[in-house]
């Protein structure tokens, strides 16, 4: 393997600045297991009394490229675009028109959607706040008809502090009301399952066009143990329907009345639901909670603008 540095890592890191200027993080330990982590807590944000929504789901959607196709990949249609007589501007178009096609596919189909919704909120989150790269690129994945969509929402890795460090991440979404508990329930659920299968699921794409050279390199390295010091983290995002009615008149007022509101969905989940102690892989997971106020509409206009 190439002697990758944790610079270097970095720097395939995908530029999402616009997106997180539209959202609101809290980062603090909460009451919830493990009580030892710092989770977070995220909010479409606001500018003065207006939430930043249409600026939220613009800069959301512009993004769908960099989540189907990697950076080299992307260069590489663009030069094959311009070889046909293109601008690098047409090129762009035509890349970004072709990216958003694949989700086209989703349509009708609901659940598709949300699901789609949290695994891009996942890839953009582990990115910029875990600082780590996709190892492998599952939105290539859920549009192949040669293979089935199983396992991790999300798999990426990083180095820090000397480790490899590979983190599994898992989405869910829930446009319903008053299923916030149901949704961090099942992340649990799914994530635990995740871990225990995804060298399988790493193994089936190890050699296929789904890993871009060196994290193909990486991910081979890994399934043969010869990929020294490791260490495999969890995150899971939980986006849900809000319903508590805002109060608050002031901008600031408005973030500090969400903030309480995320940290008593943390404070009222149980966490006798944690099977912390059966499975001491949770002590590395991370949590994202993320209410959505009118979630169904939001995604409504998502699967529309596409």
């Amino acid at each position: 393997m190439r002697d990758l540095q944790e610079k270097d890592i970095k720097e395939k890191l995908v530029k999402n600045n616009p997106l997180f200027k539209d959202v609101h993080i809290i980062k603090q330990k909460f009451d919830i297991l493990p009580a030892d982590r710092e989770h977070y807590g995220v909010n479409i944000d606001y500018q003065d009394i207006q939430e930043l929504r249409e600026d939220f789901i613009n800069d959301l959607l512009d993004t769908v490229i960099d989540w189907v196709y990697s950076h080299d990949k992307y260069e590489e249609l663009k030069k094959k675009e311009i070889r046909k007589g293109k601008s690098e501007a047409a090129a762009f178009s035509t890349i970004q028109r072709k990216a958003r096609q694949k989700f086209r596919k989703s349509r009708g189909d609901e659940l598709l959607v949300q699901g789609q919704f949290g695994e891009l909120l996942l890839f953009h989150f582990i990115q910029r706040c875990m600082e780590a790269v996709p190892l492998l690129r599952k939105m290539k994945i859920t549009t192949s008809s040669q293979h089935e969509r199983f396992g991790a929402d999300a798999i990426h890795y990083k180095i820090e502090n000397e480790k490899n460090i590979i983190i599994l991440g898992e989405a869910k979404t829930y446009s319903s009301r008053y299923r916030f508990n149901n949704a961090f329930e099942d992340a649990i659920t799914s994530i635990l399952n995740t871990y225990k299968t995804h060298r399988e699921e790493l193994n089936l794409y190890v050699h296929e066009d789904f890993l871009d050279p060196e994290m193909n390199e990486i991910a081979e390295e890994y399934l043969e143990k010869t990929l020294r010091n490791v260490e495999i983290q969890l995150v899971c995002i939980i986006v849900y329907h809000e319903t508590k009615k805002l109060k608050e008149k002031t901008e600031e007022e408005i973030r500090k009345e969400i903030e309480q509101i995320i940290i008593e969905k943390y404070k009222k989940y149980d966490n006798e639901k944690i099977p912390i102690e059966e499975n001491i892989i949770l002590n590395r997971i991370t949590y994202i909670v993320f209410p959505i106020w009118k979630l169904d509409e939001l995604l409504k206009i998502f699967q529309e603008e596409l």
